[in-house]
C-alpha cells in the first residue's frame, strides 16, 4: 500500500528563542505576531512605526513592548535579534536593507521586492555582511508543503505531469487601498499571484517558460492573470484573481497518481493522496490550527541561531528565480511599477 510521508517539521516550540523586531505594524504584521504569541516561545521585544502613536497601539495589543516612532530607532535597538519586514512591497527593499545595515538579520514579507534588480541588491547586501535574510514565503514551512515536497521527490505521483493552483480573493475595488496602487507595487501578482506561482517553482526545477495573459485595473495594476510555466516534463497552470472568490485549491498530477490540496492550499491542512481510478489511498489529514505563519518565523531562528545566512527551504536563489518569473509576468501584461526602467 502507497503511504503519503509524514512530516518532518519541527515542533515550532523548541526552536531558539530570538527576539524579534517588527517593522511597520499593520494587518500582516499583527498576523505575524500573533503567531508568534501563539504558538511558539518567540519574544516580540519592539516595533517600528513612522508614527509613535499607531507603534504603541500595536505594542499594547500584543502584551506589550517597546514602541519606536521611526524605522531607525527600531533597527537601532540593541534588543531586537532579528527584524520583521512587513511594510508595502514598494518599501521592502529600503526597509530590509535599513535593517541590514544596522546589522540585524532579516525575515522579509512576500513578495521579497517589487523586482529582480531590488531583491538582488537586498541579497548581496546580506552576503557582504554575513547576515541571515529569508523572504517570508510562509507555505514553503508548513508541514503540509513538507509532505507535498517529499511525495514528489519519492516519485509517489510517477512522473510529474501537471500542476493546477488558483487563487482568488475579493479584494478589489473595495478592498485594501494599496492594492490598486502601483506606487505601492499593488495588483493580485504580488500578494496573491506569488502562491501559486512559488507552489509550481517549489516542484518545477530549472528555468521555466512563462506565458501569461490577464486583465488590467483602470489603475494600471493586474487584476487577473493566467499564468502557464513550462518545464522539461511537466506544465503548471497558476491562475490569480483579486476581483473574484476562487475555490483556492491546488492538484499535483503524476502518471501514477496525484495529490490534492483541498481548502486554500497555501495553507495547513489536508493532503490527498489520489490514484488513476479516483480512489483515495492516503491522506495526510493534520489537527486544525489557528496560525501558520509561526513555522517561518522558527526556521528563521534556528538557521540564525545556527550561524547560516539562508534556509534551504527558501533560499536566495530560489527567491530570485521567482522574482524573475514574476517579472516575466509583468512584462508580458504590461504592468510597470513607478520608477521601474522603461
Amino acid at each position: 500500500m502507497t503511504t503519503l510521508p509524514s512530516p518532518t517539521t519541527p515542533d515550532p516550540i523548541d526552536a531558539p528563542v530570538l527576539r524579534w523586531g517588527i517593522l511597520a505594524p499593520g494587518g500582516i504584521a499583527a498576523a505575524f505576531a500573533a503567531a508568534l504569541l501563539a504558538g511558539t516561545g518567540q519574544q516580540i521585544v519592539a516595533c517600528g512605526s513612522r508614527n509613535l502613536d499607531r507603534a504603541r497601539e500595536f505594542a499594547s495589543q500584543f502584551g506589550g513592548f517597546t514602541a519606536h516612532g521611526s524605522y531607525e530607532d527600531l533597527v537601532a535597538d540593541p534588543n531586537v535579534d532579528v527584524v520583521y519586514v512587513a511594510s508595502p512591497h514598494s518599501a521592502h527593499r529600503e526597509h530590509a536593507l535599513l535593517a541590514l545595515r544596522a546589522g540585524k538579520p532579516v525575515l522579509v514579507e512576500k513578495a521579497f521586492a517589487r523586482n529582480t534588480a531590488e531583491a538582488t541588491e537586498v541579497i548581496d547586501e546580506a552576503r557582504s555582511r554575513g547576515l541571515f535574510c529569508m523572504e517570508a514565503m510562509w507555505s514553503r514551512f508548513l508541514p503540509r508543503y513538507d509532505v507535498v515536497r517529499r511525495a514528489v521527490a519519492d516519485g509517489l505521483l510517477g512522473r510529474l505531469d501537471t500542476i493546477v493552483a488558483d487563487h482568488g480573493q475579493l479584494l478589489y475595488p473595495n478592498g485594501p487601498q494599496r492594492l490598486a496602487d502601483p506606487a505601492l507595487a499593488g495588483g493580485a501578482l504580488l500578494d496573491l499571484g506569488i502562491y501559486p506561482i512559488s507552489l509550481a517553482a517549489m516542484l518545477l526545477d530549472g528555468d521555466l517558460q512563462v506565458n501569461a495573459t490577464g486583465a488590467l485595473t483602470p489603475e494600471g495594476v493586474d487584476r487577473s492573470e493566467t499564468v502557464v510555466l513550462t518545464g522539461n516534463d511537466a506544465i503548471a497552470t497558476c491562475v490569480t484573481t483579486m476581483s473574484a472568490q476562487t475555490a483556492n485549491t491546488a492538484v499535483i498530477a503524476g502518471d501514477s497518481a496525484r495529490l490534492e490540496l483541498p481548502g486554500w492550499f497555501y495553507q495547513q491542512g489536508q493532503v490527498r493522496l489520489v490514484g488513476p481510478d479516483d480512489k483515495v489511498v492516503d491522506t495526510y489529514d493534520p489537527a486544525p490550527t489557528q496560525h501558520g505563519l509561526h513555522f517561518e518565523a522558527v526556521e528563521a531562528a534556528r538557521r540564525i541561531s545556527a550561524g547560516d545566512v539562508e534556509s534551504p527551504l527558501m533560499t536566495w536563489d530560489e527567491t530570485l528565480r521567482i522574482m524573475g518569473l514574476m517579472d516575466e509576468v509583468r512584462a508580458q501584461l504590461g504592468v510597470r511599477y513607478p520608477g521601474e526602467p522603461v
